[in-house]
């Protein structure tokens, strides 16, 4: 929590402590894990649905690497055009980073298991991008660098009710949060993809409605769909909502207003990120919880 005039408190000492205590709470609040960068290799890719490639990442590197929240993501380092790979050096707790920033791409952390050493990052495959370009050529062997995770948003399993929403790219955190739920979680998941193809297994809470929304051949980012169909949901007077959304930036911004202005939900109650925007590579988003 922050205190006036001393901006955020780094708990990135005694985090594990920290989250406990969040988790047990009333209020969710962002916890800041050490950050490391790590050299990795690439075990298998597998497509998943049809819209997303999962690459699943091993070896030593791995090795103690934490995961605490659904959103919680991982920068993939790529070499420059000249092909120098720039990474950036332990600083503490932290990361020095060199300038200009290396070339990476943030994606988020669908799974981490301490048994095996395996990191999944499930990358959304559109035309063009380079991480999307990267994932489909990568072979088994390969070496790879990922930094963070930086940290996570840690919420609370007091809500009475959940309401996620996303687009493919959020789908991987979405998915992650439905499994990460109480089993007597209650709520709503929302999830805007082109087809029933890009549609995947999701392991939900049975009081949980998950609805897929078709946008068929209109581009992605470019509807008013998962706006107007999360807009249309029901909170039963008294209840106590979490929301949580991402996805396209100008697709969701309807919902900030929304989420504040009709369900009156505190700042923070929600959790609404931009993880992209039409027509801009490397979108970043600071998180409006």
């Amino acid at each position: 929590m922050s205190r006036p005039g001393q901006g955020r408190v780094d708990h990135r000492g005694r985090h594990l402590e920290r989250i406990a205590e969040v988790r047990a709470g009333r209020v969710p609040e962002k916890v800041g894990y050490p950050i490391r960068v790590r050299e990795v290799e690439v075990v298998r890719t597998a497509v998943v649905g049809s819209a997303l490639l999962r690459v699943t990442l091993g070896g030593p590197g791995t090795e103690g690497f934490e995961a605490h929240s659904p959103d919680e993501h991982v920068k993939l380092l790529f070499p420059e055009p000249d092909g120098t790979l720039r990474l950036p050096e332990p600083d503490g707790l932290m990361l020095r980073w060199p300038k200009p920033s290396p070339t990476s791409r943030e994606y988020t952390v669908r799974r981490y298991d301490p048994a095996t050493g395996e990191l999944d990052l499930d990358v959304a495959l559109h035309d063009g991008g380079l991480g999307a370009d990267w994932a489909r050529a990568v072979e088994p062997g390969a070496v790879v660098h990922v930094a963070g995770p930086p940290g996570g948003l840690i919420v609370p399993h007091r809500y009475d009710r959940y309401l996620l929403a996303g687009d493919i790219t959020a789908l991987p955190a979405l998915a992650r949060w439905l499994e990460e739920l109480p089993r007597t979680a209650a709520g709503w998941a929302f999830i805007e993809v082109a087809g029933a193809d890009e549609e995947i297994e999701l392991s939900a809470p049975e009081d949980v409605e998950v609805r897929w929304l078709h946008r068929g051949d209109a581009p992605a980012g470019s509807t008013g769909l998962l706006a107007d169909a999360v807009r249309a949901v029901r909170v039963p007077e008294g209840e106590s909502l979490y929301a949580w959304v991402a996805g396209e930036a100008g697709a969701i911004k309807p919902l900030r207003r929304w989420v504040r202005d009709e369900l009156g939900l505190a700042k923070a109650d929600h959790d609404i990120t931009g993880y992209w925007k039409r027509g801009v590579v490397d979108f970043d988003d600071d998180h409006d919880h």
